[in-house]
């Protein structure tokens, strides 16, 4: 931790001598000893929350063919579905999601095997989904829910008549007003575009993840979360959260993988 006594510093932040960073790293630990204990506790009442039995029949397209919602499941009692923005319209997936899904690739294979199966499920067409998928070198487990109403029954998809009259019901709150998109927020027109559609089409699908159980033949909707709820699974802010400056930003600033080079 030494630093060199010939090089001068020019520091943004307050710096301190080693006992007053210590001093004030452990009363850091305390806190955040208190956040674990209570995101510990929220677990829980996750867990607790009442199940709510899903009996309507969907019909997905998978790389083994047509499955029902239980065949996604896979043999496992436990189904994590992230909804990734990837509408039939979309030419390439939403950027933010294939930043979450770069974290999905390395966990699946372990809540795999831990009777925990992890995948995503888009609207657009499943051929669609298994090249964008080949060109990110990911392997996780996608399926289309084209010509399906599961998306829009999690509440992750909205008609152009919802849009249109603000009828959306997204993160557990009604749109009381239709989105005004013109223009549209640059953000949303930057991702728009580079998904190869309008701004509009785009915010037709909204990124989710819900949880299911099977239990003695089945299935029950345990849990579902959405926008900055799913910041946890969002792995690249953990480690942000975590770095000297923090999250840092001043507007959006990722890409996909395969894009920073040519940013």
């Amino acid at each position: 931790m030494a630093t060199n006594p010939t090089q001068p510093t020019h520091p943004t932040h307050p710096t301190a001598s080693r006992d007053a960073w210590l001093a004030a790293r452990l009363d850091l630990l305390e806190a955040e000893k208190a956040l674990t204990r209570q995101s510990d506790a929220l677990a829980r009442q996750r867990q607790a929350l009442p199940w709510v039995r899903v009996d309507k029949t969907y019909s997905f397209d998978t790389e083994a063919g047509q499955a029902s919602l239980a065949d996604l499941f896979a043999g496992r009692s436990q189904l994590l579905v992230y909804h990734f923005m990837f509408g039939p319209d979309y030419a390439a997936g939403c950027p933010s999601c294939s930043s979450i899904a770069d974290g999905i690739e390395g966990a699946a294979t372990h809540l795999a095997h831990h009777d925990v199966m992890l995948m995503a499920v888009s609207r657009a067409p499943l051929a669609k989904l298994l090249a964008y998928r080949a060109r990110m070198g990911w392997t996780f487990p996608w399926a289309s829910s084209n010509g399906n109403a599961f998306n829009y029954d999690f509440n992750v998809a909205f008609t152009e008549a919802q849009q249109r009259d603000g009828a959306i019901e997204y993160n557990y709150a009604q749109q009381g007003h239709a989105m005004d998109l013109t223009p549209p927020p640059e953000p949303v027109a930057q991702f728009a575009a580079s998904c190869g559609t309008d701004a509009a089409t785009y915010t037709r699908d909204r990124p989710g993840l819900s949880a299911f159980v099977l239990e003695d033949g089945v299935i029950y909707h345990t849990y579902s979360t959405y926008a900055r709820g799913l910041d946890g699974v969002w792995s690249m802010y953990q480690w942000l959260d975590r770095a000297p400056k923090g999250r840092n930003e001043t507007g959006v600033w990722w890409h996909r993988h395969d894009e920073y080079a040519k940013a």
